[in-house]
């Protein structure tokens, strides 16, 4: 796992902020600019609300710095703080009213293998989720998400063994999209972007399944990216319209880990693992070096 962590530090140190995808580079010093969206994103994660004066102050700083990348982040920290983020959560399958077309992208967020390599329960029932949604959806394309997390097993991902249980459960294998690169939720929204703008144009909306209580934050990040990605306020790609998810018993994802998830969009992966490690460590990801 750490040569795999080690790739992917390499990999965002050699491509444009924000993200780890193509994108407009910002006009401002990007030393600044990564710490000023750094500060807001921990402010926010602290404090939250406590903190919007200085989010505000740091907003114009960043407006003045950078107009275009003023107005993304603007648009990101309003939609973290919106009460509606994740909601409503659809239980165990889409809703209706969403299209029955190839239009459509069901992305599923995977989950820590044991280190055998089999999977845990938890992504099981995010892949029962997904199975009925892609029933559902029978036009819809379906995007396994995760790399290899089993320690004692590198010859597999997280989303092979998605991929491999949906085509077993009657799923058609050119239905079924393979992102086995990332290890951690906002790895999931960069190499997802990368992989359905370049290798598949008709997807414009997203669906995310997962857990319940991971909903909002996979709701976060890939609206997040895509703001990032998008070369003009309301020119984004590819959009967020719906979710389905697994009740799950417990669990749950901090202010703070969001906090680390954006900041990981923007590039500084460093930072983000260190916040990952200091604050929530929800899937156990291993040491940074």
């Amino acid at each position: 796992m750490k040569h795999i962590i080690a790739y992917l530090l390499m990999f965002c140190s050699f491509i444009a902020l924000p993200g780890c995808g193509e994108s407009a580079k910002p006009s401002g010093d990007p030393g600044n600019l990564e710490k000023l969206v750094e500060e807001m994103a921990v402010d926010y994660g602290t404090y939250g609300e406590e903190a919007k004066d200085r989010i505000h102050k740091l907003l114009n700083d960043l407006s003045n710095a950078d107009k275009a990348a003023g107005i993304k982040w603007e648009k990101i920290m309003d939609l973290w703080g919106s009460n509606g983020l994740g909601l409503p959560i659809h239980y165990d399958i889409l809703p209706d009213g969403l299209p029955d077309t190839d239009e459509l992208g069901i992305i599923v967020l995977g989950f820590q293998l044991n280190p055998d390599g089999t999977m845990k329960e938890e992504l099981i029932e995010r892949l029962t989720v997904a199975l009925n949604s892609a029933k559902k959806y029978p036009n819809a394309y379906i995007v396994c998400t995760g790399g290899g997390t089993a320690f004692e097993n590198e010859s597999v991902s997280e989303a092979g063994e998605m991929a491999k249980w949906l085509i077993e459960h009657g799923i058609e294998k050119k239905r079924v999209i393979v992102e086995d690169n990332s290890i951690t939720t906002a790895q999931n929204a960069i190499f997802t972007y990368d992989i359905l703008t370049s290798g598949y144009p008709s997807v414009k909306k997203l669906a995310i399944v997962s857990s319940d209580y991971h909903i909002p934050t996979g709701e976060l990040l890939f609206k997040a990216e895509t703001i990032l990605r998008a070369n003009a306020p309301e020119n984004e790609k590819l959009e967020v319209v719906s979710n389905a998810a697994w009740k799950a018993p417990s669990g749950s994802l901090s202010p703070m880990f969001q906090a680390g998830a954006l900041i990981e969009l923007f590039g500084d992966v460093k930072t983000a693992f260190d916040i990952y490690y200091d604050n929530y460590d929800i899937h156990g990801l291993p040491p940074l070096h």
